[in-house]
C-alpha cells in the first residue's frame, strides 16, 4: 500500500547501510543473448547505465534492440557496496534500481538509446514511477566518459522542451559520471524472459524525444523505432 504522504527522501550518511565487501552472487550469462552480464565485453563496445523505474520492464525495452550485446540490471548511484534486494528497497543504499546496456557503437548510436531511455518512462516524477515509491525508482543517466555527459545533457535540454509544450514539468532525472554498478541477484536477471507475465508497466508519456540528437538523420539505427 502507497501512502499519499510519503515523500521519500535519500538516506543521511548515518542511515546508509553497510552491505559488503563482496557480491551475494557471481554475475552470469544473459538468459536471452546467453552472453557474459559482467563481460568481459568486445573491444570497441560502449556502456549505456541509466535508471528509470522498475528494472525489469526497463531492461526488456533494451535487450531487443539490433547492437545490444548484452544488459544487466543492478544497483547504482548511492553509497552501500554490494546491496541485496531488500536492502535497496529500504531506500537505505541510495541506490536506484538500475539496466546497464553493453552495445556496439557501430551499429546503434548512444543517442539512439537515450531516445529509448527517455520515451519509456516520465522523467518528471522525481523518486517514483507511477505507483512504484521510493529513491530507488528515480530516473538518472550515469555517464561513461565526458562525451557520454554532454549527449545526455543535450538530450536532456531537447527533451524537457518538448515536455513543456506537452504540458509535463520539468525533468528531474540526475545525469552525472557512472559509480560503481553493482550486478542485482541472477533472479532479477532478464526477468520478464523468465516470468513472461511479470510486472511491467509503461510509465511512458507518451511524448517523441526529437530525433537526431546530434546523429545524422539519415542514420536509421540512430533514428529509427524500437525494434520489439
Amino acid at each position: 500500500m502507497q501512502f499519499p504522504f510519503f515523500k521519500p527522501s535519500l538516506p543521511r550518511p548515518s542511515e546508509i547501510l553497510p552491505g559488503r565487501t563482496e557480491p551475494l552472487e557471481s554475475p552470469g550469462v544473459h538468459v536471452v543473448s546467453g552472453h557474459s552480464l559482467a563481460g568481459p565485453y568486445p573491444e570497441g563496445f560502449e556502456i549505456l547505465d541509466v535508471a528509470m523505474g522498475c528494472f525489469w520492464g526497463a531492461e526488456k525495452g533494451f535487450w531487443q534492440i539490433p547492437g545490444v550485446w548484452v544488459t544487466a540490471v543492478g544497483y547504482q548511484g548511492g553509497e552501500t557496496p554490494n546491496p541485496s534486494y531488500r536492502e535497496t528497497c529500504t531506500g537505505n543504499t541510495g541506490h536506484a534500481e538500475a539496466v546497464r546496456v553493453v552495445f556496439d557503437p557501430a551499429v546503434v548510436a548512444y543517442e539512439r538509446l537515450l531516445k529509448v531511455f527517455w520515451e519509456s518512462h516520465d522523467p518528471t516524477q522525481g523518486f517514483r514511477q507511477g505507483n512504484d515509491i521510493g529513491t530507488q525508482y528515480r530516473s538518472a543517466i550515469f555517464a561513461h566518459g565526458e562525451a557520454q555527459l554532454e549527449a545526455a545533457l543535450a538530450s536532456r535540454d531537447l527533451y524537457a522542451v518538448e515536455l513543456a509544450k506537452a504540458g509535463h514539468g520539468p525533468i528531474t532525472t540526475e545525469i552525472r559520471d557512472a559509480p560503481a554498478f553493482y550486478f542485482a541477484e541472477d533472479y532479477h536477471q532478464g526477468y520478464l524472459a523468465k516470468n513472461p507475465r511479470g510486472y511491467c508497466p509503461d510509465h511512458g508519456t507518451g511524448v517523441a524525444c526529437p530525433i537526431g540528437l546530434g546523429v545524422p538523420a539519415s542514420d536509421p539505427v540512430a533514428g529509427g523505432a524500437t525494434t520489439a
